[in-house]
């Protein structure tokens, strides 16, 4: 699932890059190391297919009555479930022979990567905020790249990932808001279903305030430059803009928001930390 790796990888590129640049002479100056973005992009996109497999698997009969996901693959028959299960196996130990060539270390922490993905699908039966769960998830991507190059823990790939998850966590409830009537008819749990519209997008505005601040806090950290900051400028344009188009009463631009809008904030924050980095490692 590249299309959906779109969202974590960037801030998983933002962390094992800026770990390779301070790990470096004197604490400066790194260098690239391509094999590891390789297996790091090899493990992020191994485990969010694994996790979208998953989730279909596990959805599929919920997702027979949802009219939104009546059209999905092992809904309708077009894809087997002995397939998907292939696929999520194969998946898996893409993202395991990954962890496994970066470090011991990555290795060895690689199963507690893998449970919130399974557990977040049963999220939804148990209760009604599912999605920490998927910010959970999510925030492991830039702490365990920043793991796959140093070997070591580190407070700042923390703080990056408790952005991505809040991020995440945030526009999944932004998400969920256009299930609400057919989750309340099937029992299904979240925070739109629980306590509406309105609530869930007033939570989402809150989590994408946070995620800012955390952000911010991630800069002060890494001694970031104007280009880092610069970059978190346009990515608050981009919340704003988000949260200006999706309004409790009009969610027919909820997939712009979703898709096209949180897309660019990670490839457009990427592009700004790259050249943060470089801009650093050149002086």
């Amino acid at each position: 699932m590249i299309e959906h790796s779109v969202f974590a990888l960037p801030f998983a590129y933002i962390a094992a890059l800026t770990a390779m640049f301070l790990t470096g002479p004197n604490g400066s100056g790194g260098r690239i190391h391509w094999l590891q973005l390789l297996l790091v992009t090899l493990a992020m996109v191994g485990l969010r297919t694994f996790a979208m497999a998953a989730n279909r698997i596990i959805d599929r009969e919920i997702d027979a009555r949802n009219p939104r996901t009546a059209g999905r693959e092992l809904v309708t028959g077009a894809v087997t479930l002995r397939t998907a299960y292939s696929g999520a196996a194969v998946a898996l130990v893409v993202f395991l022979g990954a962890a496994a060539l970066l470090n011991p270390l990555c290795l060895a922490l690689a199963p507690i990567a893998v449970i919130p993905m399974v557990v977040y699908p049963y999220g939804k039966r148990f209760t009604d905020f599912p999605h920490a769960i998927l910010g959970l998830a999510q925030a492991m991507g830039p702490i365990g790249a920043w793991l796959a190059v140093t070997g070591r823990w580190s407070w700042d790939a923390l703080v990056l990932g408790l952005a991505v998850g809040v991020w995440i966590g945030g526009f999944d409830l932004i998400f969920g808001c256009q299930d609400v009537a057919a989750d309340r008819a099937d029992g299904v749990r979240s925070v739109p279903a629980r306590f509406g519209v309105d609530a869930a997008l007033r939570g989402a505005r809150g989590a994408h305030a946070v995620t800012m601040l955390l952000l911010g806090w991630y800069a002060v950290l890494t001694h970031a430059g104007w280009a880092f900051w610069l970059g978190l400028a346009v990515v608050a344009v981009a919340f704003v803009y988000e949260h200006s188009i999706v309004k409790p009463g009009d969610l027919s631009r909820l997939n712009r928001a979703f898709f096209q809008v949180n897309g660019f904030v990670g490839i457009s924050l990427f592009a700004f930390a790259l050249l943060d980095l470089l801009r650093g490692l050149g002086g």
